[in-house]
């Protein structure tokens, strides 16, 4: 099916006619009334009629109807992709140039100077979309998310993307699920993707938002309940009449954010916001046919889930939550200012940023807006640096013509590209600001350390856009605007009206300038070139299976403490330029990890420092990673709780293993990574006993003596210590009979590429 800038009924079409006789196999088979999830999931089977359905517990085989990346993960999936044999993609793929913006001055100089930067990357992914039949989407056209929801996302489809924030389409009753790239290799050679079938969270939302509370308080709310891994291994489904009540860009938001809690995604059911949103952005033709099966896009009444958490809309009042992590919730005003003072937390943010693929809608910044508004007519200004972030150049283009960015200049605040910037670390902010204790109040969605602005000093809190426009204005970490006053220049104290929005315009959405190129009808003769002298892109070598004696006295590169996310292991930021080049890339892994060991004098290690065991000197991670793959040296890395929480990053599995990491040992994973270590060919083992991780040393050698895993059994390890003596603990595993043969593949892709060439 040629790819366009927006789904095709067709396709659509395809996914309804069939949704009706797999709900009714389900109903059946299952003898109870079905979740949305349920219906969408069998749907897309690749054997409806006899697939185990056993949430948490049976590998499911789907085929989804796309697959979408953004550019700094798309490098590494079409990388791999290249080396599959096939002509083309087997489903609509796009590509979304929107990660390596980085944001310094303003939108059109940021633009300018990154398509300089990149002009190399942005040549690639161009030509190798081209030459597969995938589109591709320049930089400036916006964040992947918001053009996914604006063009392709549909209710009751399923899409897997390159980034783990994909569950924003959730907000428009699709199944949307963040995954790594050798995932997306896999729908897009047209072989099936493999899953857990997921177990399902009910949340029930009653009431309706008003005054300064808005849709990104109640995932704050929910991420408060369920904590950052309270998600893992599950679908959050909203439902119930307040759900009704929240527009699809809002829905949208709330999605977006399930990534924080480890959720597989997140979606509503079908309504008429998600049918108004879907005809203002020239989608009549799906509404319609949306409509039609309108009964089969929502859950059945009487449900069963796993979990349910109940939300009165009513009595929400607004959150900030932060720092560090998107699970530590304060009520805005006291709730934060008591807690910033007893943690000698900054009450005067340094900056203030709006937008991200989380809250960049029309109905956001119009609600900004509205606040602006007021601001400018008793004297207030921005105390703080104030950023806006459009979502999409269809949206920058709308509130622009609107007049919406002039009310938000007019403030003091500064609009960036339709691009990720902050978000993602792409802000270059000086020294001055990031060399001290600093706080900032943004309307994104993650906040670990380095996040940001790739200091450690920084910290940061998500809240909404109407909570962050506020807090601009007052210059207070601390201010609440249901009850806080601000001091004019005149004197005169200044109450904040609650935000008003409009959810979509009244003169419909101004496309703006077209950034699309869609692929031609044969790329056969498109070239793609990779120079071998390149220090940004680099063609792939497949990962060899290792020999089982390899699985023997395996150093601990890292025993990591705390929080391990994607971040820790392969941040982002300035490192996002060597996204397709894997040698490269390496020079930052583990560079954020806290080490759990202190050195011989009893000191702690600087962040990102270990012992060379070869040596025993003291270097960085990426340093003795090299060294121990130099010397034919494998490792294993030892994790604490949820390890690789966060982004969908597949170089955070990649890296390890091109390293010559084998096997990764955590108390438990966050869902994305685990599956991209075992698509990689490592071995993610979780204790069986979480004390065990205590009795591992610094100078320890570990043996992994069950190999190939056998799914059902646990795998038998050893803690081997210097004088020789052993310490048996066993590990929990999760691989499927088809996991166990990327194992002994090497990697899932080298499957691909048997079958490829078969």
């Amino acid at each position: 099916m040629p790819v366009s800038a927006s789904t095709p009924i067709e396709l659509v079409d395809a996914v309804y006619a069939n949704l009706p006789g797999n709900v009714q196999i389900a109903r059946d088979r299952l003898q109870r009334p079905l979740t949305l999830t349920e219906k969408i999931l069998v749907n897309h089977l690749s054997d409806p009629e006899n697939q185990s359905l056993e949430r948490g517990e049976s590998y499911a085989d789907f085929h989804p109807d796309r697959v979408a990346m953004q550019d700094a993960t798309a490098q590494m999936a079409l990388l791999q992709f290249m080396t599959a044999g096939l002509d083309e993609a087997a489903v609509p793929s796009t590509v979304h140039c929107d990660h390596l913006i980085q944001a310094k001055v303003g939108a059109q100089i940021d633009l300018g100077v990154a398509v300089d930067t990149n002009k190399e990357v942005y040549d690639f992914l161009r030509s190798v979309s081209a030459k597969y039949g995938i589109g591709f989407w320049g930089p400036g056209s916006g964040i992947i998310h918001q053009v996914v929801l604006e063009n392709y996302a549909f209710p009751g489809g399923m899409m897997i993307g390159t980034d783990s924030h994909t569950p924003n389409a959730g907000g428009l009753g699709m199944v949307a699920i963040g995954v790594g790239g050798a995932d997306a290799v896999d729908v897009m050679t047209g072989f099936a993707w493999n899953v857990k079938w997921p177990k399902v969270i009910g949340v029930k939302l009653t009431g309706t938002l008003s005054d300064w509370s808005a849709p990104k308080d109640v995932i704050l709310e929910v991420a408060r309940q369920l904590t950052v891994k309270g998600g893992t291994g599950a679908i959050v489904e909203y439902y119930g009449p307040g759900a009704d009540s929240i527009s699809a860009t809002g829905k949208g938001t709330i999605c977006n954010m399930g990534a924080e809690i480890g959720a597989t995604t997140s979606l509503f059911g079908y309504d008429t916001n998600m049918s108004e949103y879907l005809k203002a952005t020239g989608r009549e033709a799906i509404a319609d046919a949306a409509d039609k099966v309108a009964d089969h896009l929502r859950p059945d009444d009487g449900a069963m889930y796993d979990q349910i958490i109940e939300i009165d809309l009513d009595e929400l009042k607004p959150l900030i939550n932060g720092p560090h992590t998107p699970d530590l919730a304060h009520k805005v005003g006291a709730g934060v200012g008591e807690a910033a003072r007893a943690n000698d937390w900054p009450l005067v943010p340094s900056a203030a940023l709006i937008g991200s693929c989380t809250n960049s809608s029309y109905e956001d910044i119009t609600r900004a807006a509205s606040i602006a508004r007021q601001a400018a007519a008793k004297g207030l200004t921005s105390k703080i640096d104030l950023m806006i972030t459009p979502g999409s150049e269809q949206t920058r283009a709308t509130i622009e013509r609107d007049g919406l960015l002039a009310d938000l200049e007019a403030i003091g605040a500064t609009v960036l590209a339709n691009a990720c910037g902050p978000c993602i670390g792409q802000w270059s902010r000086p020294e001055a600001v990031t060399g001290q204790i600093n706080t900032i109040v943004t309307s994104y969605n993650r906040n670990f350390p380095k996040r940001n602005d790739g200091s450690a000093n920084t910290l940061a809190f998500v809240t909404s856009p109407d909570t962050v426009m506020a807090i601009a204005l007052s210059g207070r970490l601390d201010f609440d605007p249901t009850t806080d006053t601000i001091t004019a220049p005149d004197g005169t104290e200044v109450s904040l009206d609650a935000p008003v929005g409009q959810i979509l315009p009244d003169a419909g959405y101004d496309p703006g300038e077209d950034t699309f190129t869609a692929p031609p009808a044969d790329g056969s003769t498109v070239e793609v070139q990779v120079s071998p002298t390149s220090d940004r892109l680099q063609l792939l070598e497949p990962f060899e299976p290792a020999p089982r004696d390899a699985y023997n006295g395996l150093p601990v590169l890292v025993k990591a403490q705390g929080k391990f996310t994607t971040d820790h292991i392969s941040m982002a930021g300035p490192w996002l330029k060597f996204r397709g080049h894997l040698e490269n890339i390496s020079g930052n892994l583990y560079l954020g990890a806290v080490n759990a060991f202190s050195k011989g004098d009893g000191s702690g290690y600087e962040v990102g420092y270990g012992k060379n065991q070869l040596t025993g000197e003291t270097q960085t991670f990426p340093e003795i990673a090299k060294e121990y793959h130099e010397a034919g040296q494998p490792w294993v890395v030892i994790g604490d709780e949820n390890m690789g929480e966060g982004s969908s990053r597949e170089h955070a599995a990649m890296e390890p293993r091109f390293r010559l990491g084998l096997v990764a040992i955590a108390r438990s994973f966050a869902r994305i990574h685990e599956t991209n270590l075992k698509k990689q060919g490592m071995v993610p083992l979780t204790f069986a006993d979480a004390a065990d991780y205590d009795k591992i040393d610094e100078d320890d050698r570990i043996n992994v003596l069950t190999l190939p895993p056998v799914p059902g059994e646990n795998v038998k390890c050893q803690i081997v210590k210097p004088g020789g003596t052993t310490i048996d603990f066993e590990a929990k595993h999760t691989f499927s009979p088809e996991q166990v043969e990327w194992f002994e593949a090497g990697s899932a892709l080298n499957i691909i590429r048997q079958k490829s060439a078969n």
